[in-house]
């Protein structure tokens, strides 16, 4: 890690000036296999999760694999099931809404498959997996997204009977209480700015290490203690692996305005071009009030490249949050892809 982030590249030297500036946290893990048997070694720069960071559509993550779990339990369910939500006729596929996640990033698409799962089960699994520190507390999309009431679902089963899960009135998180939730100088309300700082206490909380550890979990379920795995079929786990690497263009996305990088970041974020074939990318990102975050597990089979990858860094040079004004194209873009790079190139074995 310190050897790739002394790099000569002018996209990291420019970031590791001054490092605690754009709050950059990075997690690298080894995978090694011996004998059919998976252990990783990990190495990390500033990973502290109680240093807070903007998870932003990270969130997602957990979201479809959840919503696959809760689907898992039911008796002739599969990821082709459909399923309408209180207040509109339109029949939604888990497929695919899980497919738009991951290939776009698509907001609406997981706050539907979160009206399936809500607050309550999401905090729970999450912890009963070990998965912690973590906790949901809005969707993002929607008029209320902090609204702890989830509404009514209707399933439409597989063999063509129907059950329909009741509104639940979820459990209100307190405020968050950890370092740096208070960030910037202002930021804008409505058309209005506002000179205070941002407040992020009632904001998604997903720190790097919960993050990249639902990442080992999905990837190599076996290294892990039944109850800290993700109770899903291999077939379901297949498809959010299928639905992690697929691009956007083979998802049937207009490929000039869905580019292959569009949502992988590492190594790819800083060109349009598209990814070589022998390159899969399995990860997922997040990008808003200036916070760039991804966790990826990369493998070049003809190459023999192997690793996985977190990080997570700020860009926000005016200090104004909502004001769409933040460096991802010539800050943060440009160094994870140099970063994702470095690592490749320092992974070959």
């Amino acid at each position: 890690m310190d050897k790739v982030l002394a790099s000569n590249d002018k996209n990291i030297k420019e970031v590791m000036k001054n490092p605690e500036q754009y709050e950059l946290q990075i997690i690298y893990t080894q995978i090694i296999r011996d004998k059919g048997k998976i252990t990783f070694k990990d190495y990390t720069y500033h990973v502290n999760a109680a240093n807070y960071y903007y998870p932003a559509s990270t969130i997602k993550f957990p979201i479809a694999i959840l919503a696959l779990e809760k689907l898992n339990t039911i008796a002739n369910t599969s990821v082709n099931s459909n399923f309408t939500i209180e207040g509109s006729a339109e029949k939604l596929k888990f497929a695919d809404e899980i497919t738009k996640v991951f290939a776009v990033s698509d907001n609406v698409a997981s706050s539907n498959l979160f009206e399936f799962t809500g607050f309550d089960y999401m905090n729970q699994k999450m912890k009963e997996k070990e998965l912690e520190p973590f906790r949901i507390m809005h969707r993002l999309s929607g008029s209320e997204p902090s609204n702890p009431l989830v509404k009514s679902v209707t399933l439409y089963k597989d063999d063509g009977t129907t059950e329909v899960f009741p509104s639940k009135l979820n459990e209100k998180s307190a405020p968050l209480v950890l370092n740096n939730l208070i960030k910037g100088t202002g930021f804008i309300k409505g058309e209005e700015l506002v000179n205070e700082p941002f407040d992020f206490s009632k904001k998604n909380y997903y720190p790097l290490e919960t993050l990249h550890n639902t990442l080992k979990r999905i990837v190599f379920p076996e290294a892990f203690n039944e109850n800290e795995r993700f109770k899903i079929s291999d077939k379901e786990r297949e498809f959010i692996l299928f639905s992690m690497q697929n691009l956007p263009r083979n998802a049937g996305y207009n490929a000039k305005e869905y580019y292959d990088s569009y949502c992988k970041f590492f190594m790819f974020g800083d060109t349009k071009s598209q990814i070589p074939d022998n390159i899969k990318i399995y990860n997922k990102i997040g990008q808003a009030y200036g916070t760039m975050t991804e966790t990826a597990y990369i493998i070049d089979t003809k190459n023999k490249v192997e690793f996985m990858l977190s990080a997570t860094m700020l860009v926000n040079k005016d200090g104004i949050f909502n004001d769409g004004v933040y460096e991802y194209d010539t800050v943060s873009l440009p160094f994870f892809g140099a970063l994702g790079r470095e690592l490749y190139a320092k992974s070959k074995f």
